[in-house]
């Protein structure tokens, strides 16, 4: 670690006293003399717990207001929040901080960031402590994270560790009027993402508001290495901070009191004793279900505080955690799927489905016989001042909620005989414990949460595992996204080393897409089969469309063109046949019949994805194309099943457009500005891994970064036909479809 990023100057200016933490040996800075501990320690109690600190405020966006305001006074760029699904990442699923926004694009300098220096409130979803939401009355699953950010990239200075802790001192007590007293700087090492740094954080009263990271290394397998950027990264709990000023006892209180309300009136439960919910709150800190023999000893001291007995005071504050949970579930509920996601088995679908089934489970627990899409509808209501988008939406979110119950509650009673007979074997096996990964193979085929499976076992003699921990480690094991381990072996790796020092070629496929002769010089032969050439028409394959096959002609030579690929910004050529010799001048020739195919099939998927999502709803997406001369197919999220009437709607509303004759524009942007513009539906098709992007904009219909060949209007498309559709796994449905001559071909079969 870095002297100079502890000794900043403006601890020693502004007469701060550095310490050492005589708990956690951590330094420590601080404006009152006599602190000896940095306050963020479990035996810590929250000091501000009915005692609340700092600035009156009225409502959570007002607190998020302030922040905004304050950095936008002092020359931040307040930007859009990104979707909590990182679309623009292959290495996560979801957005877990504000940071995600700009990794690796903006981190790595790869493109410049939207505003420089900027301020952002981000909705992030952290599943990994789920265990945790709802009992220790400040873990959970969604949540704002406030942010400013600056980017000190290539030759470009921006602010960078001192001022940064300027910025949050200033915020905090400028803003939020937080006694200066108040606050501690401890010091520490952060990595997440794929990047780290030191940092401080920022204590107050016990409560940790915010992170202060100076990032200015990558994580390569483990190891630190430097970059040549650095990057402030800032992270202020807008929850807590919230929590802090108005000193409700727990966060969720604070956060969501008309839920609570509602949910405990509807469990026909009076509020916890004062005495009781006063205590715990102020020991809520040293809860930590990641530790439950600690957790269990914080009870005990508590439980004889109040002259109860562990039990006791269990079954008293079970169903408030149920009613806690709940009510946060509900809102990142909100976000997920109001951000495209579907629940399903896969990615990030199954995070959603997780947190449905455990909000079902704690509906069940407390007794309250109403549907889960009546609590969502609440949830959204109540913030739809804070995002109007999911309000426009909320008829799709609550379609999607309701299905989804619906399908949990049909599936149960077939589960838990499954799980009889399961369970049966092991005991007549002789085993006392069920393993765990029949725990959540259980769980996860059939959506038998482990309460469920140790009622069944039980009657068997047969015990589960610990349960300590299950549902965090579930959402671990998916939180990540494995896209980005993924390691293709093809031709294109395999000729990478092999045309270094080649420039790169001309795409002439771009410069027009019904080129299909050309004249071109040859640079070089690799492996007596690949030619490379100064420019080229071919299309090499890529974006779920096949390469183009045609001719390399020269005086002395002709050749067949059998596959084309692109190595970084060389295309090569596999050929069959006679090669033509390095400095010759060939002709090549695509064959147009094909490629026109593949170009009307390219375009009527895109025309196919836009009518899918008006007539299926906006959570549909992308999950899967491929393009051939013959047919298409596009893999899209839904959670039911497409009815025939769905599909005839989608097929005409795609023909509508193409009479319409709409223009097909190709745009080259760079990445930020395509963002801002067209939004994360950019994505469609994957991530694309450049700095600039090529967007196909089909006119007030579709707008997708892709690579592939197009046509210019859509009337040149033809008729569009849909063939068979096919659900191909839990939450995603194959469309398979013919255009042009082939969907003509089609017809004429039938």
């Amino acid at each position: 670690m870095e002297e100079n990023l502890i000794d900043l100057p403006f601890f020693i200016d502004r007469g701060f006293y550095k310490k050492k933490c005589r708990v956690c040996g951590r330094i420590f800075w601080t404006l009152n003399p006599d602190r000896e501990v940095c306050g963020d320690q479990p035996s810590e109690d929250y000091g501000f717990i009915g005692n609340p600190l700092g600035k009156h405020v009225n409502s959570i966006r007002e607190t998020r207001s302030l922040f905004i305001e304050f950095f936008k006074e002092n020359n931040h760029t307040p930007i859009k929040r990104y979707p909590v699904v990182a679309r623009w990442r292959d290495d996560v699923y979801l957005v877990g901080a504000s940071i995600y926004d700009f990794q690796p694009w903006v981190t790595e300098g790869i493109v410049d960031p939207p505003a420089n220096p900027l301020v952002i409130s981000q909705p992030s979803i952290r599943l990994t402590d789920v265990d945790n939401v709802g009992k220790t009355g400040r873990h959970m699953t969604g949540f704002e994270m406030m942010a400013h950010h600056a980017f000190n990239i290539r030759d470009k200075r921006v602010y960078w560790a001192n001022e940064t802790v300027n910025y949050a001192f200033s915020v905090l007590t400028r803003a939020y009027s937080i006694p200066p007293e108040e606050i501690v700087f401890v010091f520490d090492m952060w990595s997440g993402g794929g990047n780290a740094g030191e940092d401080f954080e920022v204590i107050v009263r016990g409560l940790e508001v915010a992170t202060l990271v100076f990032m200015h290394y990558k994580v390569i397998d483990g190891e630190l290495i430097p970059m040549d950027n650095e990057i402030v990264d800032t992270g202020y709990g807008l929850e807590r901070i919230y929590w802090l000023l108005t000193g409700q006892k727990t966060v969720y209180e604070a956060v969501f009191p008309d839920i609570v309300e509602f949910l405990r009136k509807e469990a026909g439960l009076e509020p916890l004793p004062e005495d009781i919910a006063a205590l715990l709150a102020r020991k809520s800190g040293w809860l930590d279900y990641k530790y439950p023999d600690k957790t269990r000893e914080v009870k005990r001291l508590i439980a004889e505080t109040v002259g109860m007995d562990v039990e006791e005071l269990d079954n008293l504050l079970s169903p408030y955690e149920s009613i806690y949970a709940i009510a946060d579930h509900t809102r990142t509920l909100m976000w997920m799927i109001g951000d495209g996601i579907v629940p399903s088995n896969i990615g990030a679908g199954y995070l959603a489905r997780l947190l449905i089934r455990r909000s079902l489970r704690y509906l069940l627990k407390l007794g309250i016989e109403i549907p889960l899409a009546e609590i969502l509808e609440k949830q959204i209501r109540y913030w739809r001042n804070d995002f109007p988008e999911y309000w426009e939406l909320r008829d799709e979110i609550l379609d999607i909620v309701s299905y989804e119950e619906e399908r949990y509650w049909n599936s149960l009673e077939k589960g838990k005989r499954i799980a009889q007979n399961i369970i049966s074997k092991y005991r007549k096996r002789g085993a006392d414990i069920l393993p765990e990964d029949e725990l959540i193979k259980l769980y996860e085929s059939h959506g038998l949460t482990p309460d469920i499976i140790e009622d069944i076992a039980k009657k068997q003699g047969i015990k589960l595992p610990s349960l300590e921990g299950f549902y965090s480690k579930l959402a671990s094991m998916r939180e990540a996204s494995n896209k980005g381990m993924k390691v293709k072996v093809d031709k294109t790796l395999l000729l990478a080393e092999k045309v270094k020092g080649y420039p790169p070629t001309r795409k002439l496929y771009y410069e027009d897409e019904k080129k299909f002769e050309f004249k071109a010089k040859v640079l070089g032969i690799i492996d007596n089969k690949y030619v490379i050439l100064d420019m080229t028409a071919f299309y090499p394959e890529g974006g779920g469309q096949p390469s183009d096959i045609g001719l390399i002609e020269s005086n002395n030579s002709k050749c067949k063109v059998t596959w084309v690929g692109k190595v970084g910004e060389i295309i090569v050529h596999e050929c069959v046949g006679s090669l033509p010799k390095p400095g010759e001048v060939i002709t090549g020739r695509i064959d147009a019949k094909r490629r026109l195919a593949l170009m009307r099939h390219h375009t009527a998927t895109h025309i196919i994805l836009g009518a899918a999502r008006r007539i299926l709803g906006r959570h549909v997406w992308q999950a899967g194309a491929q393009k051939t001369v013959n047919y298409a197919r596009l893999d899209i999220t839904h959670h039911k099943r497409i009815k025939p009437s769905e599909i005839r709607e989608i097929e005409l509303l795609a023909n509508q457009v193409v009479m319409e004759n709409r223009r097909v524009k190709k745009i080259l942007m760079d990445r930020t500005s395509a963002e801002q513009k067209y939004g994360f539906i950019l994505y469609q098709g994957g991530v694309i891994p450049e700095s600039t992007l090529r967007v196909v904009e089909i006119e007030e219909w579709d707008a997708e970064a892709c690579g592939g060949t197009h046509c210019n209007l859509t009337g040149e498309v033809g008729l569009i036909k849909i063939v068979e559709v096919e659900r191909i796994q839990d939450g995603v449905s194959r469309l398979i479809f013919k255009a042009g001559k082939a969907a003509l071909e089609h017809i004429f079969a039938m």
